[in-house]
């Protein structure tokens, strides 16, 4: 009898920052219900200070992520994938509930564990697909090579969960940079989780730090913050682009804008946020 009138425990998520799990220093949650109203969860509402904190562990964590090697990259993005897949049956139920079918969840985890493998290669090829010696009319070598922005906020994709944030995500990586990453508002179950799979997949402290909340009340500060180097706005929404753009216009951010899903399989995705540095070098005599 005690058992029939039990209520449920609903799992509170946490972020994710500086590769520690701490509750947002708002106290404030919100309530992530399924298709029927159900209530499925409680989710952190970020705040600016939240925020700020993502950012300081960003730049912090960036100088050992740059400096690492392109082939170490590559073996930790394989190894977030090799550990995704290993909980594929977790990331399958959360998708279930947060709305798709079996499935299309079951699709889902494979194309995000794909995608991972993917980035993976190309993480010590890019250099050499988008380097080039440059011709020029004076005794010089000439050469330009792609060299990371360095901390990228990204905006996830709002109708799509573990996919849209492992797409986002995972060229930014393979790029050397570091992320400051806002989930889903309405699919956030799988952002923290992923956390855990990237917590433990031999990915630096603070290199990426995941936030769930409200994109009106966060997205002005993505695209003030002095310290935040690039911009990826995944979102349908014209005004929401034109206030981002207007915004980031004052730092000089660079911002880059793809449509509310998914992003593709693609090295320019790593290009978005490289900086082409040219050297000159003269030619002995």
């Amino acid at each position: 009898m005690a058992a029939k009138n039990r209520l449920a425990v609903n799992k509170t998520y946490k972020l994710y920052l500086g590769g520690k799990f701490p509750r947002t220093e708002s106290g404030r949650y919100y309530e992530v219900k399924g298709r029927k109203g159900a209530l499925l969860a409680n989710a952190s509402r970020a705040s600016r200070k939240d925020f700020r904190n993502g950012v300081v562990a960003a730049r912090k964590a960036w100088p050992g992520w740059d400096g690492s090697s392109a082939y170490l990259r590559g073996q930790i993005l394989y190894r977030i994938a090799e550990m995704l897949e290993g909980r594929t049956e977790q990331f399958e139920e959360e998708l279930r509930i947060q709305g798709s079918t079996p499935s299309t969840a079951k699709k889902e985890v494979a194309k995000a564990v794909d995608l991972l493998v993917h980035y993976a290669g190309w993480s010590d090829k890019y250099q050499s697909l988008f380097s080039s010696v440059n011709p020029v009319s004076t005794p010089h070598f000439n050469f330009s090579v792609p060299e990371p922005t360095g901390v990228v906020a990204v905006a996830a994709p709002e109708k799509s969960s573990l996919l849209g944030l492992c797409s986002a995500i995972a060229p930014i990586l393979a790029g050397g940079n570091t992320s400051i990453v806002l989930a889903s508002h309405s699919k956030p179950l799988c952002a923290i989780t992923l956390a855990e799979v990237l917590n433990s997949s031999d990915v630096p402290a603070g290199v990426v730090n995941m936030l769930t909340g409200f994109r009106d009340e966060l997205l002005p500060h993505f695209a003030e913050h002095m310290d935040v180097n690039a911009l990826l706005l995944c979102s349908d929404m014209e005004e929401e682009a034109k206030m981002v753009g207007k915004r980031a216009a004052e730092n000089l951010k660079r911002v880059v804008s793809h449509p509310d899903s998914a992003l593709e399989e693609d090295p320019y995705h790593i290009l978005d946020f490289q900086e082409v540095k040219t050297t000159w070098h003269p030619v002995g005599v």
